[in-house]
């Protein structure tokens, strides 16, 4: 694949302790893009979803989809003429993965009945980079950061929001996206991997998902 210029528009996902929030900004700092960053801490529900998931998984998850909504929507109604590059640390169709998970059958028709009129009023990501890690690395970096309401997230949680994850991706045939094998990588603290990384995003790729080795010359 030939190389190009970066996209205009690149959302990084990955389940939760992938690196997200970390890889967004330093791409966005590499690149001089515009940041948009997912405001999770001000979602009053998410501790109580881990103390009680069922009770609170609904509030939770339309809480997330609203603000995701209104932060892209806003962003993308107003740019910013001098930065016309925009790297955020999520993607809304997020919202539909998690609440696959969460959400109860008649809860979920509903959720999904609003999604769909939300998802297609937003702009779509030239690029979705997905930071694949298995479950040992991702406990051990929930581990590591500390967030005192995730330290109960189980194992079987995390495997079953990856495979949420790459069942959407893989019918997404309209969505570019590329996943990346993370695990034995650490882009924090090897500049060697964050340049591959930094390779990635001027890459040309196709529309569907494409899968790269950070091991190999990319």
């Amino acid at each position: 694949m030939k190389c190009g210029k970066m996209y205009d528009f690149i959302a990084i996902e990955g389940n939760i302790g992938a690196g997200k929030t970390t890889l967004s900004q330093m791409i966005a700092r590499h690149s001089g893009a515009k940041l948009v960053q997912e405001q999770f801490a001000d979602n009053p529900f998410l501790p109580k979803f881990y103390e009680d998931p069922s009770k609170h998984a609904f509030p939770l998850e339309l809480f997330f989809l609203a603000e995701r909504y209104h932060q892209l929507k806003a962003h993308f109604a107003n740019p910013d003429l001098f930065q016309q590059k925009v790297v955020s640390d999520y993607f809304i169709g997020k919202s539909l993965i998690f609440s696959r998970n969460n959400l109860s059958e008649d809860e979920l028709k509903l959720f999904r009945n609003l999604y769909d009129i939300m998802f297609s009023n937003l702009p779509k990501p030239d690029l979705l980079i997905y930071l694949h890690l298995q479950t040992e690395g991702l406990q051990k970096n929930i581990k590591k950061r500390g967030r005192i309401y995730e330290q109960s997230i189980q194992d079987e949680y995390l495997d079953a929001v990856q495979k949420g994850y790459l069942d959407f991706l893989r019918q997404q045939k309209a969505l570019r996206s590329v996943i990346v094998s993370m695990d034995g990588h650490d882009f924090v603290e090897d500049n060697s991997c964050l340049d591959r990384i930094y390779s990635i995003i001027e890459r040309k790729f196709p529309l569907g998902v494409s899968y790269v080795d950070l091991s190999e010359d990319i």
